[in-house]
């Protein structure tokens, strides 16, 4: 582990430790019960379809954009400015809900929209610069190490922002609703500071010409196109993509809709919290942990682990019925996430070209938010349809399974080198 903390991976690795603040705080966290409680006011299931439309949405908009502007990027060198003009779009808009009074349910799920779509578009630039900033040979580990300080920063701003509210007079606060409000532009404020460091020491890929815009969308543009073209001769890649865009479906469901699937089941926002924090504090040593199990007995194994955890999780909790179960899966969700988002990052970037990586992980990225788009409005339609939460969170049991079994075809070659493409 020590010879990775070099200046170029820590300041890399930081930028989870900075964009998981939004990730905790307000997309799983504060901005599902905020939105229930104080903005909306609608009954419970139409309040749960309306989240999960705005999650939806956001996905929608970055399926459309990842793959052009990670081509754009590939061709301009320009994987640093662009994570920077989405962050900066997600830390306006997040500090933005502040200012959004009670009832107003349109500008908090426009404002979290864009947030959302600011939050996700940075993701893929900075998985693009993974390539760029370790060798092929640890890429388990330091896209670990990446999750792992995401899970520590994201837990610990969180558990701040939960200390605001629960105690809202020890920080000069009227009452808790003033203590949630000011928790959003304290996430901008904590996303801007620690991602600094990725700003200056995390050199970008420098080209020799400069090209204007519209040779760049010309460019990039022929990029993708001749990617799309030549994507079926990479089998590997063509597998692995749709084997995550199944499983990760799931995962990141569970991710932005477990607040609300507890809400509904009658838990209190207290007990709801302190689940969250939960999975944040263990994400933090399992995230490195699976790092290692990656690099021991290769991701895909550890992967395939993961699921299946998840795959139990899923079926426990359409039969539970306490907190005392929601705050044992919490612990148990915390022990895989990580894991099973950092191993497939890394085992994506063994199969890629590198000087494609913005591209590809455009892919990556887009597929990965295709997922996000289907399974939240999933639960919430099932939930509306049916009047049942459960049945919308058991449904994405066959995700797992079937991402697990395409997975299992995907070829990795010796320890999951990149094929020649």
């Amino acid at each position: 582990m020590a010879r990775l903390m070099n200046r170029k991976v820590v300041s890399w690795a930081l930028y989870d430790w900075a964009n998981s603040a939004y990730a905790t705080a307000i997309l799983a966290g504060f901005f599902p019960v905020f939105f229930r409680q104080y903005w909306s006011q609608s009954p419970p299931a139409e309040s749960t379809f309306q989240l999960g439309l705005a999650n939806s949405l956001a996905s929608l908009v970055i399926l459309i954009l990842a793959p052009l502007l990670g081509a754009i990027a590939d061709a301009g060198g320009l994987h640093k400015r662009f994570l920077l003009i989405f962050a900066v779009l997600g830390m306006l808009m997040s500090a933005g809900l502040y200012f959004v009074g009670a009832g107003q349910a349109t500008p908090a799920l426009v404002l979290f929209a864009l947030a959302t779509i600011g939050f996700s578009g940075s993701i893929i630039f900075y998985d693009a610069l993974l390539v760029d900033v370790t060798h092929a040979s640890r890429y388990d580990i330091v896209s670990a190490l990446g999750y792992a300080l995401g899970y520590l920063g994201g837990g610990l701003l969180f558990a701040l922002t939960v200390a605001m509210a629960l105690r809202p007079h020890w920080f000069g606060f009227a009452g808790a609703e003033a203590a949630i409000q000011a928790a959003f532009p304290a996430v901008a404020l904590w996303w801007l500071i620690f991602s600094l460091p990725l700003v200056l020491f995390v050199p970008g890929r420098r080209r020799q010409d400069r090209l204007a815009v519209s040779a760049l969308l010309r460019q990039g543009g022929r990029r993708l196109v001749d990617t799309v073209h030549h994507i079926r001769q990479l089998r590997p890649v063509v597998l692995f993509l749709l084997a995550y865009w199944l499983y990760i479906d799931g995962v990141d469901t569970i991710v932005r809709m477990a607040v609300d699937y507890g809400m509904s089941l009658g838990f209190s926002t207290d007990n709801l919290i302190v689940a969250l924090l939960i999975t944040q504090f263990i994400g933090f040593p399992a995230a490195i942990a699976f790092g290692m199990l990656g690099e021991r007995i290769g991701p895909r194994p550890a992967i395939l682990f993961a699921l299946g955890v998840y795959l139990v999780v899923t079926v426990w909790a359409y039969f539970m019925d306490s907190v005392r179960e929601f705050y044992v899966l919490a612990m148990v969700i915390g022990l895989v996430q990580g894991g099973v988002q950092s191993l497939s990052r890394s085992l994506y970037a063994r199969l890629i070209p590198a000087d494609r990586s913005a591209e590809f992980f455009g892919f990556y990225n887009m597929l990965g938010k295709f997922a996000a788009l289907i399974g939240p409005f999933l639960v919430g339609a099932v939930g509306l349809l049916t009047g049942e939460p459960r049945l919308g969170i058991l449904s994405v049991v066959v995700l797992f399974v079937a991402g697990g079994v395409l997975l299992c075809f995907v070829d990795v070659g010796q320890r999951g080198q990149r094929p020649n493409s």
